[in-house]
């Protein structure tokens, strides 16, 4: 393996681990807030859609980022509403908006476009286009005459959608607010001791509430990612599973925003090894193709069967606040 072919492996590596850093980051926030959702794939499947279909629409892919957000505050709220409302079962809340998104997502999807549940390709301005950073090279063959710190620039650090760049800051933003500012601590306190905080005269449904729009708006974000940034529109079911893997690599990372990076890349190092060599020889024996694309999901059975040492929730995590009179 040439070190081209390597750096086009972490290249895929970053573009594959950017939904699930901001879907993980999404549940960071959200757990740490001592709700437990499950829902982050249905968010980001209702944003991957909405993004996508007002795109094509409007032509304009902010617009479409800001439509899938909206969706996903919309569920996001809904679950809130459930949980910490009517403090109903964070988990069934969380599957029902899966089954949701799974299905009005297709639904709509068929009835606006009539194209089998997908939405037409997106072109030109309706997709968030590569960002060629100053002083990179955009061709192969002229990276290929780089040398190597060229090469890593061009072909590694330049050349991604803005959203994986947002992403990737988001990370230390995530870091700053959550143990660095006021809200961080009442946050993390309401996740750990929400009697705690209430007795402190702090609002537990305020921040329960703040968490899970955060949340909304980093599943908005993976989601509109995956329609717009990583693929050219909608297709049925394109989550394909990631919101899951987000809380596994959340489990992973043990409630961290610079470990939940590490995690992911992890994950997407997975992803693309899958994709890019399936047809590999080992010991004389050939690989199936079905068990290289099944990396990431081996990998995420493995961390929940416990073999990352032990990972401890947020006490108060998955049961609904009730106010002591």
């Amino acid at each position: 393996m040439d070190f081209m072919t390597i750096l086009q492996l972490l290249d895929s590596t970053v573009r594959l681990a950017t939904p699930l850093l901001l879907a993980c980051l999404a549940g960071l926030f959200s757990e740490r807030a001592g709700i437990f959702d499950i829902g982050l794939e249905g968010k980001m499947l209702a944003a991957a859609f909405f993004s996508a279909a007002i795109a094509f629409t409007t032509g304009n892919v902010w617009i479409g980022l800001g439509a899938g957000i909206l969706a996903s505050i919309v569920l996001s709220l809904l679950h809130g509403l459930a949980s910490i409302t009517f403090r109903g079962n964070q988990l069934i809340s969380g599957v029902a908006l899966n089954f949701l998104a799974s299905g009005l997502t297709v639904v709509i999807a068929q009835t606006w476009f009539s194209q089998g549940g997908r939405t037409p390709p997106l072109t030109g301005a309706s997709r968030f286009n590569e960002v060629v950073l100053p002083g990179a090279a955009s061709r192969i063959r002229d990276i290929a005459e780089l040398g190597p710190l060229g090469q890593i620039y061009s072909e590694l650090i330049s050349g991604h959608s803005i959203l994986v760049y947002i992403s990737l800051l988001i990370v230390p933003l995530s870091w700053w607010v959550l143990y660095r500012t006021r809200f961080g601590l009442r946050l993390r306190a309401v996740g750990e001791n929400p009697g705690a905080v209430d007795t402190a005269g702090i609002s537990v449904v305020a921040l329960r509430y703040a968490a899970v729009v955060i949340c909304g708006v980093l599943c908005g974000l993976a989601g509109a990612y995956l329609a717009t940034g990583l693929s050219a529109g909608f297709v049925k079911e394109m989550s394909a599973g990631r919101g899951f893997i987000a809380l596994a690599a959340l489990i992973f990372a043990k409630w961290r925003p610079w470990y939940a990076l590490y995690a992911c890349l992890l994950f997407g190092l997975l992803d693309a090894v899958g994709n890019r060599f399936q047809n590999i020889e080992i010991f004389s024996i050939t690989v199936p193709v079905q068990f290289m694309q099944a990396l990431p999901y081996i990998l995420t059975v493995v961390i929940l069967a416990g073999f990352v040492g032990r990972a401890i929730p947020p006490r108060a995590g998955g049961e609904p606040y009730v106010k002591e009179r």
